[in-house]
């Protein structure tokens, strides 16, 4: 099981992402640890619109946020993406994940 360690608490990427697969306009989503240097991880949500939806980062975190503990709220941000990666068994390919996250802030900070 990938769990993400947040200051020492280990947080279900699993849990997260049934919370907001409850969202409306919701179609799909998968949540990952990035790194952090004051928590060691934070977690990070890929997000699938349904078509014809229009959601925003705070909106999703927004939503998440009353339902859980401080710590396995979104401080890493959430990201919109046409699909998420998955094997062909369904699995999320979460260390894709994690280096195209990678890559986002590489951009974002150049």
């Amino acid at each position: 099981k990938e769990l993400i360690k947040v200051k020492g608490n280990q947080v279900s990427p699993t849990e997260l992402e049934s919370i907001i697969m409850q969202m409306p306009g919701v179609a799909d989503c998968a949540v990952v640890g990035i790194p952090d240097i004051l928590s060691g991880e934070i977690p990070r949500a890929f997000v699938v619109l349904r078509p014809g939806y229009h959601l925003t980062e705070s909106e999703v975190c927004s939503f998440l946020e009353p339902k859980v503990a401080p710590y396995k709220k979104l401080a890493g941000g959430v990201r919109f993406l046409d699909v998420i990666p998955r094997n062909p068994a369904g699995k999320v390919l979460r260390d894709e994940l994690k280096v195209f996250g990678a890559n986002i802030e590489e951009v974002a900070s150049s």
